[in-house]
């Protein structure tokens, strides 16, 4: 089996690293179908920082026009090139966070350690949970419906959803056309449920970040209806999934290390220099499929030509021997630590504020209240998607349930 076809494999979803530093190996590798894997560091932050590449899928081989969902939406900003990302982009960050509306996020951090310490309430009595269904994945679905004015009674709607178009990421499911059909597809009923949202909001706003957009002042804004419905969709799975791998890809890591676990119980502001190097050790998106490149360009001696896929390991680069010392070892103390697990450049992650503070909140209330925890089962199942990589469930044992702090 040929390397590349061994990191799809779902066998090799524990532990790809070891094949990781194979690739790296060949820092620019061609596949077969014409794609072109680049693996390490220095490569892959000059690729996401190179206007020669694309993210438009109509600018990728094999594509027809997939302009827009069969409802007519839009296409989200993050799969358009400048100057209308930029424009669409600024727009969309302007009522979401810095530097614009700096409060907002952190705005969540008290609703986001009550509705941690209430899941962790739940566990009382008893002496295992599943660490993804009944933690990892309730608390980012809430966050991002509280975001947006979900009423709450609609919120497992949007874990079905979030489910369908993650599945489009996984390039195991089919060519990159094949992906961007079931991606419209899966759009259309969310855009039709957000749709009727945005009219609501207009009718009567709040202070939510659909209300935020319809009434934007800023110099791109305020942003069209259709643009509000893809941008609310795409921050449901960069705000959702994402963040539920990245909580349990944490909690996974501090259990294997419980010295720095007893460290963030002792002190919960090491969370913040904590999740920076998980999302370096362990990140929650591993790769990038959805780039192609505008013209030749030159990569560490390797000419890729103009039209050529491209897949950029985010994961391989950020474990590059180059950049990082000893890059196998989980360091949250590490200096300078210039990770790509949110990516680089004009389409760096738009919803990494957010995850940040669900993720660090998460896990000190984790450290904090679960007495002894320890894993049930090393590895832990994982889901077959190589893209968005985390554990499927992540059975924990503990002796009991401390107080809230």
């Amino acid at each position: 089996m040929a390397l590349l076809d061994r990191i799809l494999d779902p066998a090799s979803r524990a532990d790809p690293y070891p094949l990781y530093e194979r690739l790296r190996e060949t820092p620019v590798a061609r596949q077969p179908d014409g794609t072109y894997v680049v693996s390490t560091y220095d490569e892959v932050v000059a690729l996401l920082h190179d206007p020669r590449l694309s993210s438009d899928p109509r600018n990728h081989p094999g594509s027809d026009d997939l302009t827009a969902s069969p409802d007519g939406l839009p296409m989200e900003f993050i799969r358009l090139d400048p100057p209308e990302h930029d424009r669409l982009r600024d727009a969309a960050m302007r009522p979401f966070g810095p530097p614009h509306t700096p409060g907002r996020i952190q705005a969540l951090r008290p609703w986001l350690t009550d509705f941690s310490n209430d899941l962790i309430d739940g566990f009382a009595g008893r002496t295992q949970v599943d660490l993804v269904e009944e933690f990892a994945y309730p608390l980012p679905v809430a966050a991002i419906c509280r975001l947006l004015g979900v009423p709450r009674e609609d919120q497992p709607r949007f874990h079905e959803w979030a489910d369908a178009l993650i599945r489009t990421f996984d390039p195991s499911t089919g060519t990159f056309p094949q992906r961007q059909e079931a991606r419209n597809a899966a759009t259309a009923e969310l855009g039709r449920y957000l749709a009727a949202l945005v009219d609501d909001r207009g009718d009567h706003p709040g202070d939510d970040l659909i209300s935020g957009m319809l009434a934007d002042p800023g110099p791109h804004g305020p942003l069209a209806r259709g643009d509000i419905v893809a941008t609310s969709a795409l921050l449901l799975v960069a705000g959702h999934e994402t963040t539920v791998n990245l909580i349990a890809n944490g909690m996974l890591t501090l259990l294997r290390h419980p010295d720095h676990l007893d460290r963030l119980r002792r002190d919960p502001d090491r969370a913040v220099p904590l999740v920076e190097e998980l999302l370096r050790y362990e990140p929650p998106v591993h790769m990038i499929t959805s780039r192609s490149t505008l013209a030749d360009i030159d990569v560490d001696g390797t000419t890729i030509p103009a039209g050529s896929p491209l897949m950029l390991m985010l994961a391989a680069a950020s474990r590059d021997p180059k950049r990082f010392t000893e890059p196998d070892q989980f360091n949250p103390d590490r200096p300078d630590n210039q990770h790509l697990g949110y990516g680089s450049g004009i389409h760096y992650c738009f919803g990494a504020p957010l995850a940040r503070v669900e993720t660090q909140v998460a896990l000190a209330a984790l450290a904090q209240r679960l007495v002894n925890p320890r894993l049930a089962s090393d590895p832990p199942p994982y889901r077959p998607n190589p893209t968005l990589r985390g554990p499927s469930h992540l059975p924990i044992e503990f002796d009991a349930i401390r107080p809230a702090p």
